[in-house]
């Protein structure tokens, strides 16, 4: 994993991200040259420009549509799908850029253009071509996980969903954990490890053991595999770089305090703050004629007000008022009882389903990060209802409240609707690790994911 200002990254990822930045940019100096070449006038300026901004929309229309991540959450056929769309629209960008760059490519448009779509289509074949027909030595990285308990095989379950590029070539037992609850080849306790480690060619050692106290570990052992160039991590790191989650069941309060992150700073903060205030203001000038056509059709659809106000616990634990656009039936609480919403809820309105969907009925919050509640990017607020009692049942859920809650979020965009104390406590893993980790680059990149999450209807309820 590569750690980018504080959030972690795939390598294969990075490398494919990189390869094919200056793939393209690579392919717009030739195509520009090509051009240019019938005035006698090559430019690096117009190159450079052309290819940065090419590259930069593929990439960024790759990374909305999840081209980039190293999870077996779709099928190939899906993929494939989603990298034609890729192809596709990154295209109508591309061209729509050239028009608006008239100084830099002026009678060859459609030459360029042509010479970059097929230097696209080249990059996205050569994504399925090196998955499928490079060495297996070259793409795979072999594992051995060091115990053989819940946390060995809440491991496992990780990297079988997580990454397909993992081989767990076996586990290792420990004196102090004599259950067994995984599948897969087992090497007796008391072993050479290091030896084992160079027999099985491991690259990584994942330490998961559920007790480790009583010399359960041969740390001398570990720390030469450590030497000896082998990734030795323990199972809470692995799920804060591999999963993007604080593991409640696989950390310690040490963990939070003694570890990096939970940086606030003013100078973040007001950053933070610019970047809210702008960006609020940009989405709401775009969104304005279709929050204005949501609250009409809500009007047409059923009784009751367009829009809602509700109580949330925001920022240090302090209330505020929420507006949504209502997407239930106004006697959707008669009882005066707060309940979660679940998958086809009965309460939800005809329009409140897709307002739902696509994320619509969420764009009324702008106004509230407008006036400093919550940010674009955090955790989602919740009921102090709710709170109070997950508070007591969630080791560590007020952590959340140490930032802004936020329209969007890492938990919303890594995980479902949640409407059970297990789904709560699932986001609640994801939230540690935005407000441990959180920085203007990684609400970047949630705020792409969100598009993506919009576009496919993703964890709606």
């Amino acid at each position: 994993m590569i750690k980018i200002f504080g959030h972690y990254f795939h390598k294969r990822s990075v490398l494919q991200v990189l390869f094919e930045g200056f793939a393209l940019v690579g392919a717009a100096w030739f195509a520009v040259w090509l051009q240019a070449s019938l005035r006698q006038v090559v430019s690096v300026f117009d190159a450079s420009l052309t290819g940065g901004l090419v590259a930069l929309n593929f990439i960024l229309v790759s990374t909305t549509l999840g081209l980039y991540e190293n999870s077996r959450s779709f099928s190939i056929s899906v993929m494939r799908i989603r990298a034609f769309v890729a192809w596709l629209s990154s295209g109508i960008i591309t061209l729509g850029t050239l028009f608006l760059m008239p100084k830099v490519i002026d009678k060859s448009v459609w030459l360029v253009f042509l010479v970059l779509m097929v230097a696209k289509a080249l990059v996205i074949l050569q994504r399925e071509v090196s998955a499928s027909l490079l060495p297996a030595a070259m793409t795979k990285t072999r594992v051995l996980i060091y115990g053989t308990g819940a946390r060995a095989q809440a491991v496992t379950e990780s990297l079988v969903q997580q990454d397909p590029n993992v081989e767990i070539v076996g586990f290792v037992t420990s004196p102090n954990e004599p259950e067994r609850l995984v599948e897969g080849q087992v090497y007796p306790v008391g072993g050479d490890i290091r030896r084992l480690v160079m027999d099985l060619e491991v690259d990584e050692i994942i330490v998961a053991l559920t007790e480790r106290r009583g010399g359960s570990m041969p740390m001398r052992e570990l720390l030469d595999c450590k030497i000896d160039g082998v990734n030795v991590i323990d199972v809470a790191k692995h799920f804060e770089q591999k999963v993007g989650q604080i593991r409640l069941d696989a950390m310690s309060a040490g963990y939070l305090i003694f570890g990096e992150g939970f940086e606030q700073g003013v100078v973040r903060s007001l950053i933070k703050r610019g970047v809210d205030l702008l960006g609020a203001l940009v989405l709401l000038a775009l969104a304005l004629p279709l929050m204005a056509l949501t609250a009409l059709i809500i009007k047409l659809d059923s009784r009751g007000p367009i829009l809602y106000k509700q109580e949330r616990v925001g920022q240090g634990g302090h209330p505020f008022n929420v507006v949504k656009f209502r997407s239930m039936r106004t006697d959707a609480e008669k009882d005066g009882v707060p309940k979660w919403a679940t998958a086809g809820d009965s309460r939800v309105t005809r329009v409140g389903r897709f307002i739902r969907l696509v994320r619509i009925d969420e764009l009324p919050q702008l106004f509230s990060v407008l006036k400093g509640d919550m940010s674009l990017v955090g955790p989602r607020p919740e009921r102090q209802y709710f709170v109070d009692q997950l508070t007591q049942q969630i080791p560590f859920y007020a952590v959340r409240h140490s930032v802004k809650p936020g329209v969007t979020g890492w938990a919303q965009v890594r995980y479902q609707y949640g409407s059970t104390l297990e789904d709560t406590t699932q986001k609640l893993q994801y939230d540690l690790y935005y407000v441990k980790n959180h920085s203007l680059f990684l609400d970047l990149v949630i705020l792409f994911e969100t598009v993506g999450v919009v576009l496919t209807g993703k964890g709606a309820q």
